[in-house]
């Protein structure tokens, strides 16, 4: 039996998963990292920390496999978007990384608007948004002028951790979408978009598919990590489009929810000619070819651990969700915007924040708890309305992450989106699809659809119940009422919150 290694480069954590060419897990592993968040709006974290927890737990993983560790063919990356690394001309890391959910480059993405203009959406299909990498880099050549002249090249999270493991410079076509600086249709760096925002064309990596290899893992972290020197490593891809494969999105009127520390809704795409005028997310997905749009919740998980840390840290996550089904729709009158980081869909606004409304002294915990599971689920769902806005048809979504795991939580997504939510019997989200891209690399499947055959199962299905649709769609109503009334406040607000 041969083996592969999926490898999911969180926000939060490194998650790394042995699998075998029947597409069962023979061994996951697990180290976290800390952010670094020195003011409001800054969210950084450092490259150093990825590499070495990304070894610990091949390590453990390695050590704990029984097999022979020859069998391990292949590698590949799942990895957290849009986050900037940037690399002196000796490849040495100037600074911090800074992350997807960073927001102080509001100025920037201003400056890009005016500068580039339609071009932006004609190009990379995506507005100007905090998030991305242009506008980090854009940040650091402004406020960083001495060392952003140092810089010889930029990469994304899992791309940095890669290199480090290979000696490997490159990018795949996934994550490259997420910069605003690729040509989503023509799959190459805009030389036009560089030009025109003063961004030196050779800061940009080499480009190359999510299954290509790039190399084998050096010697000197196959000694430490105790695998083969002459493992293949592959690119992989961003996390969203590698949770697309390991949750099987790998054809047209297929969609997902998605949620991690921010929440997704995905739909596949097969070609780059659909025109949301910058309302979701357009990307090349990590399958060749292909594309997915997407509309993001930045608060979505986020918005759950943050609660339970502030209001109920001596409670378990399974205790604090069990109390939620005893809770009838609407919470007994209570709702919830998780927009605690800002918002990305359908607003774009950075400076927005997060609310309870309706308390009154009569709301319990398990009151809040539910508020905020409906609360990201209606997010979710203002992404989904965008798509059928557009005609596409989506009547069942496949469920993964920390959404996927609490039956009453699955049950609310089938009445509140209005589909049938799928769950997977072996859902391991991003790993899984890094993991899968790695066994077609590796030649074990003539495609990743025969890989999905084999790796993916349903286990169970949620359908919408006619009653709890009823009672949401006029609850749905009520929460789109909250950001037009909440908007100026949270505005004037922002000048007194913690700098």
């Amino acid at each position: 039996m041969k083996y592969v290694i999926g490898i999911d480069l969180g926000t939060s954590a490194v998650k790394a998963i042995l699998v075998d060419q029947k597409g069962h897990i023979h061994g996951e592993a697990s180290r976290p990292y800390p952010l670094i968040q020195e003011r409001e709006g800054f969210s950084e974290q450092d490259p150093s920390a990825w590499v070495e927890q990304t070894v610990n737990a091949l390590a453990e993983l390695v050590m704990r496999f029984e097999g022979d560790r020859e069998d391990i063919e292949g590698i590949s990356f799942s990895g957290q978007m849009h986050g900037l690394v940037l690399l002196d001309a000796q490849h040495q890391l100037l600074r911090n990384a800074i992350l997807w959910n960073d927001t102080r480059t509001t100025a920037e993405c201003e400056d890009i608007k005016e500068l580039l203009g339609p071009t932006l959406l004609e190009v990379t299909k995506n507005p100007a948004l905090e998030g991305f990498t242009l506008p980090k880099l854009l940040w650091v050549k402004r406020h960083e002028p001495d060392l952003f002249a140092q810089a010889s090249v930029f990469l994304l999270p899992k791309d940095y951790v890669r290199y480090a493991l290979t000696g490997q410079l490159h990018m795949d076509y996934s994550d490259a979408a997420g910069t605003l600086l690729l040509d989503i249709a023509a799959k190459e760096w805009s030389e036009d978009i560089c030009e025109r925002v003063g961004i030196p064309r050779s800061l940009c990596p080499p480009l190359i598919e999510s299954s290509d290899a790039v190399g084998t893992i050096s010697p000197y972290f196959a000694t430490r990590t105790g695998l083969s020197p002459h493992v293949r490593v592959f690119a992989g891809g961003a996390d969203n489009a590698c949770g697309a494969i390991g949750a099987g999105i790998l054809k047209d009127q297929q969609t997902m929810c998605s949620i991690g520390t921010s929440g997704v809704v995905l739909s596949y795409e097969s070609a780059a000619s659909l025109d949301f005028k910058g309302k979701v997310h357009y990307f090349n997905h990590a399958k060749k070819d292909a594309f997915y749009t997407m509309g993001v919740t930045l608060a979505a998980g986020h918005s759950l651990s943050w609660f339970k840390k502030t209001f109920a840290p001596d409670v378990s996550f399974e205790e604090l969700l069990a109390a939620v089904k005893h809770v009838p729709i609407g919470a007994n009158g209570l709702l919830f915007t998780p927009y605690l980081v800002g918002e990305r869909t359908p607003y774009a606004d950075a400076m927005v924040r997060g609310s309870f409304i309706g308390m009154d002294s009569t709301h319990r915990l398990p009151d809040f708890s539910r508020a905020v599971l409906e609360g990201i689920t209606f997010s979710l769902k203002e992404s989904l309305e965008l798509f059928r806005a557009e005609g596409k048809v989506i009547t069942s979504i496949v469920s993964i992450g920390g959404g996927a795991k609490n039956e009453d939580w699955l049950q609310m997504q089938a009445d509140i989106f209005e589909a049938t939510i799928i769950k997977l019997s072996n859902e391991q989200g991003c790993a899984l699809g890094a993991s899968m891209l790695a066994a077609y690399g590796c030649g074990w499947f003539e495609s990743l659809e025969a890989c999905s055959e084999v790796f993916i199962h349903e286990a169970k299905r949620y359908e919408p119940i006619a009653d709890n649709v009823q009672r949401y769609r006029a609850l749905f109503d009520l929460y789109q009422h909250i950001y037009p009334a909440t908007q100026q406040l949270s505005s004037g607000l922002s000048a007194f919150r913690r700098k």
